[in-house]
Parts: structure tokens; sequence; C-alpha cells
């Protein structure tokens, strides 16, 4: 499945004040009405506990040039990306959304799914914003990301 190209988006919570993401290559559109999005998240993740306990969440699709905060949000166990010097967007309410993304959504988990060794969130999409005009979105291939 490596060579299957998958765009990379980043998916945060805010838990008591206390905020997570977790870099994810899974997110896929499942509906338009009502407005869905799915992604897995492996169980020992610390990110799929939070995920349960605050249900609601944000999801920064990244942009050709964020590789670096690919990598930064790829690790799976705590610390869950240290926040010092991360770029966030601005007036936006709900849980940090990344800057300069490709687009974002703010969204609420509605079921979830346990498969293998990860559970598939299907998340209801609350609101959902474009990024700049042009911004070209960064997928991942043959564990590399790439711009599209």
């Amino acid at each position: 499945m490596r060579r299957v190209p998958a765009g990379v988006a980043v998916v945060t919570v805010d838990v008591g004040g206390q905020p997570a993401g977790l870099t994810v290559a899974s997110l896929v559109s499942l509906s338009l009405d009502p407005p869905l999005v799915g992604f897995a998240i492996r169980r020992d993740a610390a990110l799929h506990e939070l995920l349960r306990e605050t249900g609601e969440l944000a999801v920064s699709i990244l942009a050709a040039g964020q590789e670096h905060l690919a990598q930064h949000f790829a690790r799976g166990v705590p610390p869950i990306a240290l926040w010092e010097r991360i770029p966030l967007r601005e007036g936006t309410e709900g849980p940090p959304q990344l800057a300069e993304a490709a687009g974002w959504l703010r969204c609420r988990v509605s079921h979830e799914l346990e498969t293998g060794d990860h559970t598939f969130f299907v998340a209801s999409v609350e609101a959902a914003d474009p990024g700049p005009a042009g911004t070209r979105p960064l997928v991942l291939h043959d564990q590399a990301y790439a711009p599209l």
C-alpha cells in the first residue's frame, strides 16, 4: 500500500487546554450529505484515547513544503509533538489548526470502528475552509513526502 499516494493531514485535539496532534495519511471523504470524513489511528497511539475523551477535533490538510510538520507530528506515543515554534492559524475556535495548510476541517467524532490494530474514526464535519488559492497538497508515496 505504500505505493498508493495518500494525502497527509494532522489531526489535532485540545484536552483541558493541552493540545495534541498526530500525522495521518488515511483521511478520506465519506459523505457529502451529511458531510463526513474518516481516518484510522493505531490503538496504541496517545491521540487514540484523547480523541475518545474529547470527541472534538481539527484536521489540517498539509501543503507542499510542510514536510517538517508531517515529521514533527508523526510520533504516536508521548510526548505527542511539542508545540513550540509551530505556526497556528489565528482566529479559529476549537482544537489548534496549523497555519498555511491546504485546508482545514473542524469535526466531531460520530462513530468508531475497531479494525485490526487501528480504530477507524468517522467524524462529522462542522466547518471546512480551503487554504490559499493555488496551494499544492502534500502526499505520502513510497514512504516519502512529496508535493502533488
